[in-house]
């Protein structure tokens, strides 16, 4: 275990950072956001997963790489919901349009407190507070990561209110098994019968389309690579796992016949978003001094289906004072 200071944020806030290992891998997390800044796996050189070696390219030039967003993640459709039947405005943060991943000053933009801390796992947690955005409660959040046997990087959110509000935390690491310019060589599968479709500014539809006969059909084990008409396919979709939480199940998996890695997902959750990273365009080094472009890594990002408050047929994003909400996430490395 090793704790040190990784920077200071532009209001001169003191960023730490604590390296981990266990289990076959080295992980590096920071409170900036509790973001997974880096990850290793024993005999496979390059980082697991897309970052920086500067504090101040977080700040700047990041598009969550590793972050925590919240408090609720992935996009509310014009950033309006009703709760309670009290109507709310958030922050329209996504080009003036819609609310995405908490805001631009959310839990994912901001510095989290360690409040434990061992060799193999550390805990930070987060008040994220009643008004802020235009979230009603104040909202506290904790954040756990394990390194376990057999390549287990565990994840764990808490979540509790002290109002009615919405809640749906999630991990938006961008992985790379590899260490290519794109990963669009990678084989994924996703257990998944249905997708939710969007429309042109990625808000979902309300539609909760069957993947059989679509590019969006990950049931097997297939390239990332999908072309329609030449073009690869922009993939930023929920992918619909369950229509409630339940107990912790595999439901993708993802290699690299390059270098032999594969990464199992276990969750809870009831949707996982696959975005292949059309939009990276990154104009500093990342680890390693890599350049990072469109489709250097890909997210899976377990969580609550997007804009879940604003359809009837989604499960529920809501929490409540008196409930905890545990979110639960494990990725599991191996070498073939």
């Amino acid at each position: 275990m090793q704790k040190e200071i990784f920077g200071q944020t532009a209001n001169g806030e003191t960023v730490e950072r604590v390296t981990l290992s266990g289990g076959g891998l080295t992980a590096r997390i920071m409170t900036y956001g509790a973001s997974i800044q880096d990850l290793r796996l024993d005999g496979h050189a390059a980082p697991l997963v897309l970052g920086f070696d500067r504090l101040e390219d977080y700040e700047r030039h990041s598009p969550y790489f590793g972050a925590t967003p919240g408090r609720c993640s992935n996009r509310i459709a014009g950033g309006a919901f009703t709760l309670d039947g009290k109507p709310y405005q958030l922050e329209r943060n996504e080009n003036d349009l819609n609310h995405l991943h908490g805001g631009s000053d959310g839990i994912a933009k901001r510095n989290w407190q360690i409040i434990g801390l061992s060799s193999n796992s550390v805990t930070l947690a987060i008040t994220d507070p009643d008004g802020r955005a235009g979230y009603p409660g104040n909202c506290r959040i904790t954040a756990t990561y394990r390194l376990r046997d057999e390549g287990v990087l565990s994840v764990v959110y808490e979540s509790e209110t002290d109002q009615p509000t919405l809640a749906n935390i999630c991990q938006h690491a961008y992985f790379n098994l590899d260490g290519s310019a794109d990963i669009l060589g990678h084989d994924l599968m996703i257990a998944a019968d249905h997708y939710l479709p969007v429309d042109d500014v990625l808000i979902p539809t309300g539609e909760i389309r069957p993947v059989e006969g679509t590019p969006f059909d990950f049931r097997d084990m297939h390239p990332i690579r999908r072309e329609i008409d030449g073009a690869q396919v922009p993939y930023d979709h929920n992918f619909c796992l369950s229509p409630t939480r339940t107990p912790k199940r595999s439901v993708a998996l993802a290699r690299s016949i390059n270098s032999g890695v594969t990464m199992e997902v276990r969750t809870t959750e009831p949707g996982v978003q696959f975005y292949a990273g059309v939009y990276i365009d990154i104009p500093v080094p990342g680890l390693d001094g890599k350049t990072y472009g469109p489709y250097a890594g890909f997210c899976l990002e377990t969580q609550v289906w997007p804009d879940a408050i604003n359809h009837a047929g989604f499960p529920s994003a809501v929490l409540r004072p008196g409930e905890v909400l545990r979110q639960e996430t494990d990725y599991v490395f191996s070498r073939i």
